[in-house]
């Protein structure tokens, strides 16, 4: 077993064997030091062996003792397979084989490097908790139980990739989660046939469902308190050694349009910001290509003195308002990209600076008119205020799709593509959940949490979209 497992590693240079003589009979230790824990190795393994080695000779007394789990101060288990031992000292476990013995032991002391726990960066909050995940999945599990310390919070295992073998959490709260999601979701992570993981949205595009759709059909947070605000909804959540973010699902438009910091603050504040962050979010989708349609189409619609200023701003201009549109759009969308991968001490620099720089400059030689300029900067501001990336990214796409269709079809095309997308959304779902939930299908109770924030002691009923029907109670009616 020794040989096989020696020629299996072959090549391996930093896998290290370690002999060890007890009693006369060779034993073996197997181990790679960049991953394991060597201080526990060299304290709990090597120096009991070695004092066994210096100790009167009882060989069998020896070997029953490691089969009942005392020869070590840490626990270990047995391997049978070559194949699974060879797994383990590649997974950052230390292996050891005994000459005689057709099984080997193996001592989880993983070791890996990792950051520490540090503050949220894309989903920043002024009130409320601070920390973030890390890409150590015991971490940001232990910062989950931190915040859920119940029995009913439940975590199952999945080994995911043929070559990575990356460790898979899906967890939930036993009773709020519907049966049918959990078991859909188990069947879909156990059946997983893929090389490597090396993110979780390679996860979320592997269950999709067959739904193609440019919208985000799963949440993904860097917050432990939004996860487990989400469980105690009845939601499900993939945390995934390697990343620092978890993923949760079923997910609605409505999820995507919510931060944490609306529960933070009062009900007053959270609502208003709310009703804003709902109506800036249309406002980044539609106003271009609305500007577009009207000023090309539909001019008459514009109060008389407007139209004079925007048709004089316009006077030297040499391009369609569409073609203006793209320019201008573009450009904000390449300085947006080269902000976010140029080092961080300049990236924000460049991008307001350079935006500010290239509409002056833009308009001053006549490429673009100043009433452009000032529609796509409100339009980038407000893309801004969609609290979760993965929408946002939807409708910057989107707005390039209903800017052409106002610039060449006017009004109608907006309205016609707006419909589109309307009917899009409401026939989506993300596993077996209405993406469009409590407005399609109209669900009342559900109102008091989604384009509002009620005070907490009237939002006594979890939402119907996730949570198990036979446990929709939060808290007892005051």
């Amino acid at each position: 077993m020794l040989e096989a497992m020696k020629e299996q590693l072959t090549d391996c240079s930093d896998a290290v064997y370690q002999s060890i003589n007890v009693y006369g009979h060779a034993c073996m230790l197997i181990y790679i030091p960049t991953i394991v824990d060597t201080l526990s190795l060299q304290e709990f393994v090597s120096t009991p062996l070695k004092r066994e080695a210096n100790s009167e000779p009882d060989w069998p007394r020896f070997l029953e003792r490691l089969d009942h789990g005392s020869a070590f101060a840490i626990p270990y288990i047995k391997a049978y397979q070559i194949d699974r031992a060879v797994e383990l000292v590649v997974a950052g476990n230390a292996v050891l084989f005994i000459e005689g013995l057709p099984y080997v032991y193996y001592f989880e002391i993983t070791h890996y490097q990792k950051r520490a726990v540090s503050q949220s960066q894309n989903e920043l909050v002024v009130i409320g908790p601070q920390e973030a995940f890390i890409e150590d999945v015991q971490t940001n599990l232990s910062l989950l139980r931190h915040k859920i310390k119940h029995k009913d919070l439940k975590t199952r295992h999945f080994t995911i990739g043929k070559y990575t073998k990356t460790d898979v959490y899906l967890v939930y709260i036993e009773g709020l989660c519907k049966a049918e999601i959990l078991a859909n979701f188990t069947d879909k992570l156990e059946n997983q046939s893929i090389d490597g993981v090396l993110g979780i949205s390679t996860i979320a595009e592997q269950m999709n469902e067959g739904q193609y759709t440019p919208f985000p059909l799963y949440q993904y947070t860097e917050r432990p308190d939004s996860v487990a605000a989400s469980l105690m909804e009845g939601r499900v959540a993939v945390l995934q050694d390697g990343t620092p973010t978890a993923l949760l699902t079923p997910a609605t438009f409505f999820t995507m349009l919510q931060s944490s910091e609306d529960y933070y603050q009062s009900f007053y504040a959270g609502s208003w910001i709310r009703l804003v962050r709902f109506f800036f979010s249309i406002v980044s989708l539609l106003l271009p290509s609305l500007y577009v349609a009207i000023t090309t189409f539909h001019s008459q619609i514009i109060p008389s003195d407007l139209l004079i200023t925007i048709a004089a701003a316009r006077e030297n201009i040499p391009f369609s308002a569409l073609t203006e549109a793209l320019i201008m759009e573009l450009t904000f969308e390449a300085l947006r990209e080269a902000g976010t991968r140029i080092p961080k001490p300049v990236g924000q620099t460049v991008s307001v600076i350079g935006g500010i720089v290239i509409g002056q400059a833009a308009v001053q030689a006549g490429i673009v008119s100043a009433p452009m300029v000032i529609v796509v900067s409100i339009t980038g501001i407000a893309s801004y205020i969609i609290p979760h990336l993965e929408l946002g990214l939807t409708f910057r796409l989107l707005r390039f799709v209903l800017l052409i269709l106002g610039g060449t079809l006017g009004l109608l095309g907006v309205y016609a593509a707006a419909y589109v997308v309307y009917a899009h959304l409401a026939h989506l779902r993300s596993f077996g959940t209405p993406y469009l939930q409590p407005v399609a299908p109209l669900v009342w109770e559900d109102w008091k949490d989604t384009f509002l924030r009620v005070p907490f002691n009237l939002m006594t009923k979890r939402s119907t979209a996730f949570t198990n029907s036979t446990n929709e109670k939060r808290q007892k009616q005051k």
